[in-house]
Formats: structure tokens, C-alpha cells, sequence
């Protein structure tokens, strides 16, 4: 509504007065927060926020998320309008210029990880233990190229975001039998099943002790002719970390460095459900891992389907669902 109807305003950002605008937000945004709400104002600013993030200097727009500017001025983690606007700012400047601009938490990390996932080494950044590694491991690198890693944004609130389908296509895949459907472990959530099935609101998952297949047949179709076949973790990592990013018919797009953060937080709790697992723990369960997917015939556009074994415990997960539009 401001960027775009307000004339004064789309001439301020011609003329390059970025921080005019930049205090015209912060006005705008406080105004409708004490008024409407955070979610109203957020909402309101969105567009605004998308052109300082994409086109004003590094230093004007990462006051976007300055908490000195006030109650209600300040854009949240989930400030957006085609993609969260740390995002936005993130895919426009290198980590050098970020580093001393963005002290605030998340949004500090979450800007270092979308440099990450862009492909710049952050090793030596100081970020939360909690978070992946800050430089991207083989096998994260090998299933995408860097500039479908990100969504690819421009001026005018404008978006391209890649889809990761899984399975994207019946190639290399097979007629199979799936095992009749066994028992999912009883009592309370492994850690692993839990963090997975946090992945995205539009999967289910399950855990059993079994293979692969056997996890499948948990969640695949009963009683219909299966299509399927295993592939490389590398192959699904970009499906995974589409879908916790909040991609789907109608979500809200949470950026990508979130998605990163979410599965690399799955792998370590399957990898030791204890906690505080390493990153080369993460890598050898990624190099002993076994990986199932299948079709499903209502597939549509946002699908995955996939199960993970881990031979080293016996334990399977499957992680299946679809969103419609």
C-alpha cells in the first residue's frame, strides 16, 4: 500500500533518499503496531520494507531491524512480503558488510546462514552453537545449484522461488512392493521424530525400527501399485530444506537459512538424541544413511515423500505429506 500508492514516497525512493524512507517506516510501522498489532503492522509495512531491504544501502537498510528505533518500529523475523526481509537483505550484501550491521538476534544469524547457503565460508563468524556449521558441507552442496539455493528477488515486491518436489519426477524410479505396514515405535516422540515432524505443518512422520521401505509403508498408499526406488541424501536435502523454509500452497515463506537450520537440527538429533552432536557426526550419518522415496498418485506440486534409515540404529524414519492449492 505505501510503496506502491504514495507518490511522494516512490520519489523519495527514486531520488535515493533511503533514510527518509527509512524513518517514514519506522513512523508507519509504530503507528499501525500501537494501533493494529505487530501482525497488522507488519503486514502494512511489507512492501516498504521489501524495497529498503532490496534497494536502500547496506548500513540504511539493516536499521530495518535496529531495536533502538522503538516499540513497534522495528521489523521481526517475520516481516515480509515475498520472503522475510532479512532474506531480502541478505541476498544483496556480502557477510563483510552485514557482520558489523546486524548484531541482533535471530536475524543476525539467520543472514549468516543465507551468505552460507549462497556460498560464502563464514568459518571463524561467531554464531550460536545450536546453528549449522557456517560453510556448506559436500553434501549440501551437491544436490542444487547456488542460484536456486535462495529465493531470487527483485525491486516491486517481485519473487522467484525454486520448487524441490520429492520425488520431482518417476525417473530412475521403479515398480516396488512395499512391505505390509508394521508398528511405529510406541510411547513418546524420538527427538529426530519430533524435529521432523516440525519440518513443515503439511508432513507426517513416523519412526520404526526397520528399514527404509518398512517406514514407507507407514505413510505411502496401502493396496496400490507403488512407484519408488532409493536415492542420495544430496538428491533430498533440497526438498527438505524447501519445506521447513515454509515453502507450500499457502505458506509463508520463513527463508531458507530457516529450512537449513531446521534439517541440520533433525540430522543432529538422529544422529545422537542426546544433543550437542558434532557436524562430522552429522557427515557420517549422511555417508551410512539409506534413502527410500515413492510416489504418490494425488501428488500435485508440493510433495515429499521420503523415508531415512540409519543402519547404525536400526531406526527408520518416513516423512510424507502434500499441500494443495
Amino acid at each position: 500500500m505505501i510503496t506502491h500508492e504514495d507518490r511522494r514516497l516512490r520519489a523519495l525512493a527514486a531520488q535515493g533518499s533511503w533514510t527518509e524512507l527509512l524513518g517514514i517506516y519506522r513512523q508507519t510501522r509504530a503507528a499501525a503496531a500501537a494501533l493494529s498489532g505487530e501482525r497488522a503492522a507488519a503486514r502494512e509495512t511489507a512492501a516498504f520494507g521489501h524495497e529498503l531491504a532490496y534497494a536502500a544501502p547496506a548500513d540504511v537498510a539493516a536499521g530495518l531491524f535496529d531495536p533502538s528505533a522503538g516499540p513497534g518500529a522495528v521489523a521481526g523475523e517475520y516481516d515480509g512480503r515475498v520472503g522475510p526481509l532479512w532474506e531480502v537483505l541478505a541476498t544483496r550484501h556480502v557477510w563483510e558488510v552485514l557482520d558489523p550491521l546486524l548484531p541482533r538476534e535471530p536475524i543476525r544469524t539467520l543472514a549468516a546462514h543465507t551468505r552460507v547457503l549462497l556460498g560464502e565460508d563464514l568459518t571463524g563468524v561467531a554464531l550460536p552453537r545450536a546453528t549449522p556449521p557456517p560453510v556448506l558441507r559436500t553434501w549440501e552442496l551437491a544436490g542444487w545449484e547456488p542460484g536456486s539455493r535462495v529465493t531470487h528477488y527483485r525491486r516491486g515486491g517481485a519473487a522467484a522461488t525454486p520448487l524441490f518436489s520429492l520425488p520431482d519426477s518417476r525417473e530412475g524410479l521403479g515398480p516396488i512392493r512395499l512391505p505390509a505396514p508394521g508398528s511405529a515405535l510406541p510411547g513418546p516422540d524420538q527427538p529426530a521424530t519430533a524435529a521432523l515432524r516440525g519440518l513443515s505443518s503439511w508432513l507426517s512422520t513416523r519412526c520404526l525400527r526397520g528399514s527404509a521401505p518398512d517406514a514407507a509403508a507407514l505413510l505411502a498408499p496401502s493396496g496400490t501399485p507403488a512407484t519408488g526406488g532409493y536415492i542420495p541424501f544430496a538428491l533430498a536435502y533440497p526438498a527438505l530444506v524447501r519445506a521447513a523454509s515454509g515453502a507450500g500452497a499457502y505458506g509463508e515463506p520463513g527463508g531458507a537459512a530457516r529450512g537449513r537450520i531446521a534439517v541440520w537440527d533433525a540430522l543432529s538429533a538422529m544422529a545422537d538424541p542426546s544433543g550437542g552432536c558434532p557436524p562430522e557426526e552429522v557427515d557420517a550419518l549422511v555417508a551410512r544413511m539409506r534413502c527410500f522415496t515413492w510416489c504418490d498418485p494425488a501428488d500435485e506440486i508440493w510433495h515429499l515423500h521420503l523415508a531415512l534409515e540409519d543402519p547404525a540404529t536400526g531406526l527408520a524414519w518416513a516423512v510424507s505429506g502434500s499441500d494443495y492449492d
